[in-house]
């Protein structure tokens, strides 16, 4: 994907209503061609997010551009650099599809010979030119996807943003969605995708961001996020045969292996268990394993994923929001992520907008 430099910015990004803070101090950056994951639970502040970059919004502090753009000053431009497609398809009844498109890029302001051109491209990209004559309500819940991103296309924009797109959809539509996201890219748009269906995102995402009370939890590729709750990590064990899973268990826990963690599976011949250790230290665990005559085919750590990341990172804040609401310092738990701006890696605090309903 193309990396040519940001085209989304915030910082310090705040909006309150009242003594409520909905979104509190958000920084990010997201560079042409990438796509960002934006997540959170419904009340993170992702939708206030959104309505700032669209323009529909003004923050109590902070800003905001795109390619340059002050989304607060010069509203009507970013409508034109952003296209938007919420996660419920809106359309009018007895309207073909051509027809649909052709009313939208008339309300984009686009020429009616132009509109022609535009509307024959946006089918042939997105795959959807087979149904030009279909009626919108009387398409699949996958294909009217398929036509509110054409749509949404119409103008060009530079930045795409699209809540819950694979939302609802069959698995060879989801795939269909996720093969079209990462074209776009491809072509150098940059997308802002939110979903509630993380393992989904982690297949697309350049940049994950985590919003949790209004705030950045964690910003950045999959890889450096997962990597800040390392002493969440999960260990696997892979055995020539399930004849010593019992014995395995009992040389692990005398490791000092947390007992309530391992998990012993005798259909896989496979024992994992969580550890904070490193590698140095994980080496005289291994060692005892095969001292044992544990026989050991593999000795491996498995990647954190998405959901992973995200539960740790919103329990986390919970604990401390809980904590410091009743005066005391909060725990460190289990997975708890730095915060945000001091993640590992190239993090550089950025975030993207991303959602139609917080």
């Amino acid at each position: 994907m193309s990396d040519a430099g940001p085209v989304l910015v915030t910082e310090n990004l705040t909006k309150k209503y009242g003594e409520f803070t909905a979104l509190d101090n958000l920084s990010i950056t997201v560079n042409r061609g990438q796509i960002l994951g934006f997540i959170g639970h419904n009340g993170a502040g992702k939708t206030t997010a959104i309505r700032i970059l669209v323009g529909l919004a003004r923050p109590t502090s902070g800003r905001a551009t795109i390619t340059g753009v002050d989304c607060l000053r010069d509203s009507h431009k970013i409508k034109k650099l952003v296209g938007y497609m919420p996660d419920r398809f809106g359309s009018y009844e007895n309207m073909r599809v051509r027809e649909y498109l052709d009313f939208f890029g008339a309300a984009f302001g686009i020429r009616r010979k132009q509109r022609r051109t535009r509307i024959d491209e946006v089918l042939e990209l997105t795959n959807a030119a087979w149904m030009q004559d279909r009626y919108v309500e009387a398409l699949s819940h996958g294909m009217q996807q398929r036509i509110g991103i054409a749509r949404t296309l119409l103008h060009d924009p530079e930045v795409l943003i699209l809540d819950e797109p694979a939302n609802g959809l069959d698995p060879e539509a989801r795939l269909e969605m996720r093969s079209l996201l990462l074209k776009l890219a491809s072509l150098g748009k940059t997308l802002i995708v939110t979903s509630h269906i993380l393992p989904e995102l982690s297949r697309i995402c350049d940049q994950v961001a985590i919003l949790h009370r209004g705030q950045l939890k964690a910003f950045g590729s999959l890889e450096e996020i997962t990597r800040q709750f390392r002493q969440n990590r999960m260990i696997e064990v892979q055995l020539a045969g399930a004849e010593k899973i019992d014995e395995t268990v009992e040389v692990l826990a005398a490791s000092g292996a947390d007992r309530s963690s391992i998990v012993p599976s005798s259909t896989e011949a496979i024992v994992r268990f969580r550890s904070d250790r490193s590698e140095d230290e994980l080496g005289p665990v291994l060692a005892a394993l095969v001292t044992s005559g544990i026989p050991v085919t593999q000795f491996r750590e498995v990647a954190g994923d998405l959901e992973e990341a995200f539960l740790s990172v919103t329990r986390s804040g919970d604990a401390a929001a809980d904590a410091a609401a009743e005066g005391a310092s909060p725990k460190k738990l289990d997975g708890e992520l730095a915060p945000a701006g001091k993640s590992a890696g190239k993090s550089s605090g950025k975030s993207g907008p991303g959602e139609a309903r917080d």
